[in-house]
């Protein structure tokens, strides 16, 4: 048994995670960062974004060789070799989890990859294949993230069910695959397999796919699915699944015509549930409330004054940037500094073929809070960059204040959409005006003419779109 003391030990080393050892680190700080993996990088690196990005993009590369035909390039239909599509994500994955290890190594943050029990205010125990650590801390960092929600009646034992982890291994590209849930982790995915070949269909519970989202930006994406997809059902509900053999019988219940199906294979992606079932949290203070997170104050720090929590397991949206942000508000916070977490913006990305994205303020949460708001959109097909790239299937929008101009919030739907959301959350943070971003020169021929060309809409003389400003 070691006994070891630490300045800051953080125990999670995703984005949240490890960019606040990090930073502590670069602060002067004396840092352990604990994880069970081998290398830093959590959910994102090992078993979300990362892998599901490079996955996207494959499914892009084929998506693209199959339109190209409509300008006069064609190219065989695609062969897919599972083996070495699987080994290119994991050299992706393995490869930025390294080099996040190495720049841990060279920040002289020491890491215990072991299993954590906290068992008091200033103590932790660690469990390694090496063996046991007690570590004494003088501040602790909660970043245990969040797993996919599992439905006790759609977990069978079947090696034909998937949650999000099992599809990025991708085990084979079934010939029929139901994704349970319409929001973005589902969609994505599903336009992966559905790209590669499976026939896939969506069941959403609600009245649309991706719920929370501005309907005209999800309309964009909407013809897309509607051709990509074999079917989408929504205001439907899955009651049962059962393992029969050669696939799994799903049952539903509401609008879909058909009550029940058979498929291949079926992936279970209804959101994600916070980690906080820490063990041996309940040694110290710390509040956890009736949906799971962890409770803290403007600077992360819980009802424990020694720990803080940030990422997935302290609150929503659960998305790593939003971590890594709390993660320096935390540090800041521990090292003495002013520092809050309030941010005016905290961009979204779902990122499928086209992407949506947004940030800020939305059309349906202004109309949900009675906010007067004015809203000047852009559409695509106004745009030559986007007729050059013959992606016209896009919009760009601005949720504005009607007396001032200020920017409150930004939607963009189309190729690339994540990529342009980021001035949109400038524009926001800053304090922005419709004005601002009409004066500013964007490059010609860009997307990011959208942005400008939408500011321009709301003074009534966009160049490329009549839309007299009402009097």
């Amino acid at each position: 048994m070691a006994n070891e003391t630490t300045q800051l030990a953080v125990l999670g080393a995703g984005p949240g995670g490890y960019a606040a050892a990090f930073y502590a680190a670069d602060l002067g700080m004396q840092v352990t960062l604990i994880d069970e993996e081998k290398n830093p990088g959590g959910v994102c690196l090992y078993r979300g974004c990362i892998p599901s990005k490079a996955l996207l993009h494959v499914a892009k590369v084929v998506d693209e060789a199959r339109h190209a035909g409509a300008w006069g390039v064609t190219f065989a239909e695609p062969t897919i070799d599972v083996n070495r599509l699987r080994a290119f994500k994991q050299g992706v994955v393995d490869k930025l989890t390294g080099g996040v290890g190495q720049v841990a190594r060279m920040r002289k943050v020491r890491f215990l990859q072991g299993r954590a029990t906290v068992t008091g205010p200033r103590t932790l125990k660690v469990a390694g294949a090496s063996g046991d650590t007690d570590l004494t801390f003088e501040h602790l960092i909660l970043a245990t993230g969040s797993s996919p929600t599992k439905i006790p009646a759609l977990s069978i034992d079947s090696p034909r069910m998937l949650d999000s982890t099992s599809a990025l291994e991708l085990p084979d590209i079934p010939k029929s695959l139901l994704v349970i849930g319409g929001g973005y982790i589902g969609l994505e995915l599903g336009s992966v397999y559905a790209t590669l070949g499976s026939q896939v269909s969506v069941v959403e519970m609600t009245s649309g796919l991706l719920p929370g989202a501005d309907r005209d930006l999800v309309g964009v994406l909407q013809k897309r699915i509607d051709t990509l997809f074999a079917r989408v059902m929504v205001n439907t509900r899955v009651v049962k699944v059962a393992d029969v053999g050669d696939g799994i019988r799903v049952t539903f219940e509401g609008e879909a015509p058909d009550k029940e199906l058979v498929f291949d294979r079926v992936l279970v992606s209804i959101g994600r549930r916070p980690n906080s079932k820490i063990p041996g949290l309940e040694s110290t203070a710390v509040k956890v409330d009736a949906k799971g997170f962890i409770e803290t104050d403007g600077q992360r720090r819980t009802a424990e004054k020694t720990i803080f929590a940030i990422g997935d397991v302290a609150g929503e949206p659960m998305l790593a940037h939003k971590a890594s942000h709390e993660a320096r508000v935390a540090v800041e916070a521990i090292a003495g500094h002013k520092a809050v977490f309030e941010p005016l913006a905290i961009p979204a990305v779902v990122f499928t073929d086209p992407e949506i994205a947004w940030a800020g303020l939305t059309e349906a949460q202004a109309a949900a809070e009675g906010r007067e708001v004015e809203v000047a959109k852009f559409p695509w097909g106004a745009l030559g960059r986007a007729i050059t790239i013959d992606r016209p299937d896009g919009l760009t929008k601005l949720v504005l204040d009607p007396k001032t101009g200020r920017v409150l919030g930004v939607g963009i739907a189309g190729s690339g959409a994540g990529e342009l959301i980021a001035e949109g959350a400038l524009a926001i943070e800053m304090g922005a005006s419709a004005e601002d971003l009409k004066l500013t020169i964007h490059a010609h021929p860009t997307l990011s003419e959208t942005l400008m060309e939408s500011a321009e809409v709301f003074f009534g003389h966009s160049t490329h779109v009549f839309k007299p400003k009402r009097k």
